[in-house]
């Protein structure tokens, strides 16, 4: 990798970090209720607003101690966790969907729409997995948020395509929407089967968001790797006598972890697993 190559992953990394500083802010604002878009960051203990140099994705964190500078309170390793996660992530969604911008290939419009559109899922899904992590909820404002944006990337990708070739390829349209309702399908039996004790109603809802993002095959890879992810980890906990067999484990976490392996990775793991 050249230089010139390196320098625009790093800018790339750390556009991330910046988002994931956002990204903590919008959590605990969706929890406590409070808008996200209006007021300064300040300390969720003592109240102090806080200052620009306060608010250094990860620099200031270590600058600090991880304690707040005004009253010394420790600060939640959730900050730098999510704004390295964001950034990690941003960089591997550039190199996979769209390495033309890594490597100064050429890049249209729409492809990189397509790369804006995957670092705005990427983000809801960490939204999610941290909010599932902390609270057992998954919030249902990520979630249609997600939806819908999916919904008009589709939805532009399949005008775009009937402009560029003058034929209308359904499928791009038809894929995921049947992906949504084969994922929803399964969470939704489950769910009444169980009464809802082995899974709450927000896994439901985020299995159809699941099926929209990653479409087919990728769906199938995603679900695989949720379950066995669950099953690992539930399973681990339970042996180590962290959780017992009845405790509420937050599924929202591992279902995310298994559609961002699959958003990756899927088809590769696919074509690992036939022998391709």
């Amino acid at each position: 990798m050249q230089i010139v190559s390196i320098i625009v992953v790093l800018l790339i990394f750390t556009i991330g970090l910046v988002v994931g500083s956002f990204l903590n802010c919008l959590i605990y604002r969706v929890k406590i209720r409070q808008s996200f878009l209006k007021g300064r960051s300040y300390c969720p203990e003592c109240k102090h607003k806080l200052s620009w140099f306060d608010l250094i994705p990860l620099l200031s964190y270590f600058e600090l101690g991880a304690k707040c500078r005004y009253c010394h309170k420790p600060i939640s390793c959730q900050y730098p966790l999510v704004e390295l996660a964001v950034g990690l992530l941003f960089a591997v969604a550039a190199l996979v969907f769209e390495p033309a911008i890594i490597y100064f290939g050429p890049v249209s419009f729409f492809n990189l729409i397509s790369l804006i559109y995957y670092w705005f899922i990427i983000s809801t899904l960490v939204v999610i997995f941290v909010y599932d992590l902390l609270w057992y909820i998954i919030p249902d404002t990520a979630v249609f948020a997600a939806m819908f944006f999916s919904i008009v990337f589709y939805a532009s990708r399949f005008f775009y395509e009937l402009y560029l070739t003058g034929s209308a390829n359904f499928e791009i349209l038809t894929n995921p929407f049947l992906a949504a309702v084969l994922a929803f399908s399964i969470f939704m039996t489950i769910f009444l089967v169980s009464a809802g004790k082995w899974m709450g109603f927000g896994d439901v809802k985020y299995a159809a968001l699941m099926g929209l993002v990653l479409g087919f095959p990728d769906i199938v890879v995603g679900l695989f790797l949720s379950f066995f992810l669950g099953a690992i980890i539930g399973l681990s906990l339970i042996a180590s006598k962290k959780k017992e067999i009845s405790s509420e484990i937050p599924f929202g976490p591992f279902l995310v972890s298994g559609t961002l392996a699959a958003l990756f990775f899927g088809k590769d793991l696919i074509y690992w697993y036939l022998g391709i």
